[in-house]
């Protein structure tokens, strides 16, 4: 690997990939750019439901640069490479993605990534959910609960934190310790990337299509719908 090789991060504002672009940073990429995609109308992100503000809260708050995409899940695909030809005029030369062992999301990034002669790099592929989670808390990385899918888990798992008290009792209700089944996503407010918090409040708690999320707002400030 070329030293400082200029990378993007696929971004969802979790745990994942910020241990993917942590582990990526460690390595000697330069990862200046957050990637991430929204809904259609531009104001939440397709994965995990966050507002598109606080991404961009976040990223200033690691000192990093975020663009966008914004599709529905028939056009995600497009807009997704559409940006990624943006990335590589940009000198883009690596994506860095938070994946962990589903080899079809492996295919997938590896597809659209080849297609734009860029290089997909997956720091998280196959190590353990344990190993995995235990590195995120030692690293001094903060995450909270923003989404959990309503088979899994209970909506009064929202707003809580990552901690080794929380997945205790994931091992004790059968989860994923990683949520890599979808069974939940966070949000990460601090931690070695970052120059300071993101300093947070939650709201309202929504449910759709099986899935409950809350609200994460900039703390003191009152957001219009």
């Amino acid at each position: 690997m070329e030293k400082h090789q200029p990378a993007f991060s696929s971004w969802s504002g979790g745990k994942d990939s910020c241990l993917a672009l942590y582990y990526a940073e460690k390595a000697g990429y330069n990862v200046d750019i957050l990637f991430n995609m929204l809904t259609e109308d531009g104001r939440h992100s397709r994965s995990h439901g966050l507002y598109r503000y606080m991404l961009e809260i976040q990223a200033r708050a690691m000192n990093k640069r975020i663009v966008f995409g914004k599709a529905s899940w028939e056009s995600y695909e497009k807009v997704f490479s559409r940006q990624l030809s943006s990335l590589k005029d940009k000198g883009i030369q690596t994506g860095v993605f938070g994946d962990i062992d589903l080899q079809e999301h492996r295919d997938w990034v590896e597809r659209v990534c080849g297609a734009k002669s860029l290089d997909a790099l997956l720091p998280l592929w196959g190590k353990g959910r344990e190993e995995l989670f235990d590195d995120f808390l030692a690293a001094g990385f903060r995450a909270i609960i923003v989404c959990v899918k309503e088979s899994a888990l209970t909506p009064d798992w929202l707003g809580r934190e990552l901690t080794a008290r929380a997945k205790n009792d994931f091992r004790k209700a059968g989860i994923d310790l990683c949520g890599e089944e979808g069974e939940y996503h966070s949000f990460v407010f601090d931690g070695p990337l970052f120059e300071s918090p993101v300093a947070y409040s939650t709201a309202k708690i929504q449910s759709k299509a099986g899935y409950s999320f809350i609200e994460i707002q900039p703390k003191g400030v009152h957001r219009a719908k």
